[in-house]
């Protein structure tokens, strides 16, 4: 499903631009100021380079910082002389820079920044690469890279805004735009007069909704990332899909016309249309028998190629397919689709709870099992204190006890906690208050609401309609709403959201939602005067997820979007799905 957009629709920008930018400023780095021919990877193995300068395009990471000082006094200690340039994408920090000094190189490393925080992975999806944001900022509370999405939100308004509304929801989402905005008063000037592309922004934090990423993906790009890891717009196919015996790494996009056609699709219906796409290809193939000889140099030199190339494609796609039915199949993923559906809807919660812990006892997969104990966890807004013991013990027993300070980090989250009684905070924060101020009071409320982590996930799911109540049975080849990305029994919190407030052109008529949510919400629609901003430019959405999107949603907004006459374009620190979410919360690494 491809999702032709209405004739009406507005157009998307052009993202070579950010490419361009950012290649640029690479060039100017390396050649000019440091004359570097030869780029070194960071990892765990020593460079052998008879170079006189070694130069480390990195992320800021500690452990990169690490891995380069070991290299410097290896050099050291062999006496040999060089120069040594570590360029920090996107940005330096102190961090490092300390790390530098505790390991007593400082003095002999240069350092330097390539602002390149906005990766093109699509036409409509720009990633910054940033995994690690989801843990620094919603487990340890770092903040470091709010101003690096504040910079990477003002250059997009720089080049396509200046955008007439902001909407968003949460605190990181508050912060960011608060900082974006001071870095637009100060070069306020610059933009002025210039007409914008995109007129509306969204910024969305993904502790508002942990539900819809805890979900089994079952939309074909969703299963390709939970299958075989979607990483940087493309994929590793091994083996078992291109039927040889070498693996290929294949990009993911548009430019790729058979996956564009079924990356939005639910995956029962992908066969079918790579079926039929492969009776289309062979019918191309057939007409060759007809020819004659003036026909058949036209056909080899203007259509032959072009049909190799998606024979290639499909047979690629085909035979991911077929990979992630053995797999899906041997995983019983039927039984775990029902399992989520019920934990979804609230029925029978006792079977749900009793299915998991034969996950556990199973030992299928220590990831698996979290996320099903997590998503139980919000959905009935954390677990009974009897039920969570004993998860928490069997799962300890299974996987080992090396595993306990992982429940502390999902605990802190928010992402598996045990009830309290009903009015045990409300009780604390009633005695607090009368001994404090009434604006004192107000924020104890909210430290208090931050302790609880609560989901509220039956009350909000209830206001907004997230579960559809058909009497009849859901057509996923005509789907009518964006719970098709989940078979039809949910639709994402996260786009629910997104749609409300664009119908609403705020949060009004929201305030019971705001309050389940926790509040931190904020709607500023005089940005611009609306009426100097195109029409088009106002049906075109930035939507801006911190902490991680996952396909399912892009699959729904893009359906949103055809539905509504808008077009979503996607920033996102990093995509993600459920395991790695996971894994994020995880002290035993893999």
């Amino acid at each position: 499903m491809a999702f032709p957009h209405r004739p009406d629709a507005p157009e998307l920008p052009d993202f070579s631009m950010l490419k361009r930018l950012a290649r640029d400023q690479l060039i100017y780095l390396l050649e000019q100021q440091h004359e570097v021919d030869k780029l070194y990877k960071v990892e765990n193995k020593p460079v052998f380079s008879t170079s006189e300068q070694l130069c480390f395009l990195v992320r800021p990471r500690i452990r990169n910082m690490r891995y380069i000082a070991n290299l410097v006094n290896t050099d050291k200690m062999a006496g040999r002389t060089r120069r040594y340039k570590v360029i920090f994408s996107p940005q330096k920090f102190y961090a490092c820079e300390m790390v530098l000094e505790e390991e007593g190189i400082y003095g002999d490393v240069s350092c330097d920044e390539w602002a390149f925080s906005l990766l093109p992975l699509d036409v409509d999806l720009l990633s910054m690469e940033l995994p690690e944001f989801f843990r620094d900022y919603f487990l340890e509370g770092n903040q470091r890279w709010i101003n690096t999405v504040a910079q990477a939100v003002h250059l997009l308004s720089n080049l396509y805004g200046p955008f007439a509304n902001c909407y968003g929801i949460g605190r990181c989402a508050k912060m960011v735009y608060e900082t974006w905005r001071e870095l637009e008063e100060e070069e306020e000037g610059e933009i002025k007069g210039q007409k914008p592309e995109i007129g509306r922004i969204f910024l969305l934090d993904r502790d508002v909704d942990f539900v819809t990423a805890l979900c089994s993906q079952v939309v074909y790009e969703g299963l390709v990332d939970d299958t075989f890891r979607i990483k940087c717009g493309s994929v590793d196919f091994g083996p078992d899909v291109t039927s040889s015996d070498k693996s290929l790494k294949v990009l993911l996009n548009a430019q790729d016309k058979v996956f564009n056609e079924i990356r939005n699709e639910h995956f029962s219906n992908v066969f079918g249309f790579l079926s039929q796409k492969a009776r289309n290809l062979q019918a191309q193939y057939d007409r060759r028998r007809g020819m004659d000889i003036k026909q058949m140099k036209n056909f080899v030199s203007q259509e032959l190629k072009g049909l190799k190339q998606e024979h290639r494609l499909l047979s690629l796609h085909i035979g991911a397919c077929e990979s992630i039915m053995k797999k899906k199949t041997k995983q019983d993923f039927q039984e775990l689709i029902k399992t989520e559906h019920a934990l979804l809807e609230g029925f029978n919660i006792r079977e749900s709870t009793s299915y998991i812990e034969e996950h556990i006892d199973r030992q299928v997969s220590p990831v698996e099992s979290l996320r099903l104990m997590c998503l139980l966890s919000i959905t009935e807004n954390g677990l009974v204190p009897k039920d969570y013991r004993s998860l928490k013990t069997q799962y300890l027993q299974s996987y080992g006890p090396e595993h306990l300070l992982t429940f502390s980090n999902l605990r802190r989250t928010g992402l598996l906690t045990e009830q309290v009684p009903g009015d045990t905070l409300t009780a604390v924060e009633n005695k607090v208050s009368k001994l404090v101020t009434d604006k004192a009071a107000g924020k104890l409320t909210d430290a208090f609401s931050s302790l609880a982590k609560r989901s509220n996930f039956r009350g909000i799911s209830k206001k907004l309609g997230l579960i559809p109540r058909g009497d009849s049975e859901y057509d996923l080849k005509v789907p009518r709403d964006m719970a098709y990305v989940f078979s039809g029994a949910y639709i994402p919190l996260s786009c629910r959201i997104i749609e409300q407030v664009l119908e609403r052109r705020g949060w009004l008529g929201l305030e019971e939602v705001v309050r389940l949510l926790n509040g931190n919400e904020f709607a500023v629609t005089d940005m611009i005067p609306e009426e100097s901003a195109p029409s088009d430019s106002l049906r075109l959405v930035l939507v801006v997820f911190l902490g991680g999107c996952t396909f399912s949603e892009i699959s729904a907004l893009r359906f949103l979007g055809r539905e509504r006459g808008y077009r979503f374009i996607f920033l996102t620190t990093a995509v993600t799905n459920s395991a790695r979410l996971m894994e994020a919360m995880s002290e035993v690494k893999t």
